[in-house]
């Protein structure tokens, strides 16, 4: 993060504290993984949702939950499974004799921050029941709109692929995710403290908020005011052209996902304590934002994170 004695915000130094504390607590647990941290608070920030792919027992579950105690929001997890059903995930009426009338049970979608527990091995069917939910902040039950808690925050985790009983995203899923992250493995040194310092989820369960729900709500108000010059405008531009010139990808960015980068490069600016977007903002989130909307070209020898920072490197700034 940059110098946060200079260029605040006004007034703004006691939220970047705020958030500073933040990371540094959920870090003490998610071990060795202070980007990846970083990240999921920018995410939230920002008002996104955020997928992590990768292999069990790193750590996912562990940060998601992290994250909610420190910040005094109702957390539930849902372990996805192929039968799981959308009334499962959203709630359903059932009807009470002795008010002689259908009752509505709120699923556990009605939380300030889900967790999404492997998502890619339910169907489709279950997997669309969050869509409406991500994307509109409400669900539709029985001909009646719900509105969901504010804030509301997905954590979805997902399996390689290649494993067994998984069923991939669609696209259109996909896109409704802010970020995708990757956690990985632990370094040597991170690995020996894990080992050597007890049971993460029992010292993750004994967390207090350092911010309150009404202050996290108000630092994402904050990162609307951040700053983005015409210059920054011009680089994100010219980037989301290079998506869309069939040189790199089979088919381009779309606006909305460009609002997408933008308004968490708002959030990382903010993170650091400025009133503007810099062009580091952008690049850093660059590979996490779009790389899973996009699909390299065949032939290319590439993956999508791969194929995003080559593109990257290929565009100049403005």
């Amino acid at each position: 993060m940059n110098d946060a004695n200079k260029n605040n915000l006004p007034g703004a130094l006691p939220l970047q504290q705020q958030l500073h504390r933040l990371v540094d607590q959920i870090s003490t647990i998610v071990v060795g993984k202070r980007a990846q941290v970083e990240d999921c608070v920018a995410c939230l920030l920002a008002g996104g949702h955020l997928l992590i792919e990768d292999v069990p027992g790193v750590g996912k579950t562990t940060l998601a939950h992290a994250l909610a105690l420190s910040l005094g929001l109702e957390f539930r997890r849902v372990q996805f499974t192929a039968d799981l059903m959308p009334s499962d995930l959203i709630g359903v009426s059932v009807f009470e004799r002795a008010k002689d009338q259908f009752v509505f049970r709120p699923g556990p979608v009605f939380a300030q921050v889900l967790l999404a527990d492997e998502i890619n091995r339910a169907g489709p069917k279950t997997q669309s029941a969050l869509l409406e939910a991500m994307e509109e902040q409400q669900v539709s039950v029985e001909n009646l709109t719900r509105a969901l808690p504010k804030p509301f925050f997905v954590i979805a985790t997902q399996n390689p692929s290649d494993q067994i009983g998984t069923y991939p995203l669609p696209e259109s899923q996909l896109d409704r995710f802010l970020l995708r992250i990757v956690l990985g493995y632990p370094d040597r040194a991170a690995e020996r403290q894990l080992l050597a310092g007890g049971d993460k989820r029992a010292q993750a369960a004994a967390l207090s908020p350092v911010m309150t729900p009404p202050e996290l709500m108000a630092a994402q108000q904050a990162v609307l005011a951040v700053r983005a010059s015409d210059p920054l405008l011009d680089y994100v531009q010219a980037l989301l052209a290079e998506t869309r010139s069939g040189r790199w990808f089979s088919e381009g960015l779309s606006p909305r996902a460009g609002i997408a980068l933008l308004r968490v490069a708002k959030a990382r600016a903010l993170l650091s304590g400025r009133p503007y977007v810099a062009p580091d903002d952008v690049q850093a989130m660059l590979p996490q934002a779009i790389a899973h909307r996009l699909t390299p070209l065949a032939g290319s020898g590439r993956g999508p994170v791969e194929q995003v920072q080559a593109m990257l490197a290929a565009t100049p700034v403005s």
